[in-house]
């Protein structure tokens, strides 16, 4: 089927100025699906957008993805962070002294301020280690950025760099800073009441 046989001379004109700018083409229902048939056979072009008069153009900010969580005010987040913890997401472990302690890992923390806080965002502020290098200090912030305020809180974890186990010395130290920064905002904070 020839081209000039689906749409008049100026149509076609107007066409072919807008294949080579590849901006949508707005043409019949009819006409549109006949062309893009054309267009896909022939391999003139790789993907071409062509939006039927009778449908209407997606709009660029349609496809995102709206969050009630994001536009809430600082005071709500720290709400729902205070909030105990399920003992199911709770470990036990034990320390080389032979003292048990509940935590929560460090991954469920994360997975907890995503749902939570998902504008928060975390950075290690520094590493230091001991001067008899037995020893590494992970100093780490975390933020949580509401419609109203944004606030943050920093803590260090500290690691033997001589503990076996899973994970190297710094990650061990930096998960621990992270925690308790976390820990700071309220979440988990009863594990700690508890110890006690």
């Amino acid at each position: 089927m020839a081209l000039k046989s689906l749409l008049s001379r100026e149509s076609s004109k107007s066409l072919s100025a807008a294949l080579r700018s590849r901006s949508p083409v707005v043409i019949g229902t009819n006409t549109a699906i006949s062309l893009q048939n054309l267009l896909y056979s022939t391999k003139r072009v790789k993907k071409q957008e062509i939006i039927a008069d009778d449908e209407i153009a997606p709009s660029p900010h349609e496809y995102d993805v709206p969050s009630s969580e994001i536009s809430r005010p600082i005071s709500e987040i720290l709400k729902e962070l205070n909030k105990k913890v399920p003992d199911s997401l709770i470990r036990t472990r034990t320390e080389s002294n032979g003292f048990s302690c509940k935590y929560l890992p460090w991954h469920i923390v994360n997975r907890i301020m995503n749902l939570h806080a998902p504008e928060w965002s975390g950075e290690v502020r520094s590493i230091t280690y001991s001067a008899d290098g037995k020893y590494v200090t992970v100093t780490y912030r975390v933020t949580i950025y509401g419609n109203d305020a944004e606030l943050f809180r920093e803590s260090t974890g500290t690691s033997s760099v001589d503990e076996v186990g899973y994970g190297d010395p710094v990650q061990k130290a930096e998960a621990m800073a992270f925690r308790r920064a976390c820990a700071r905002f309220g979440l988990g904070l009863h594990l700690y009441h508890e110890e006690l």
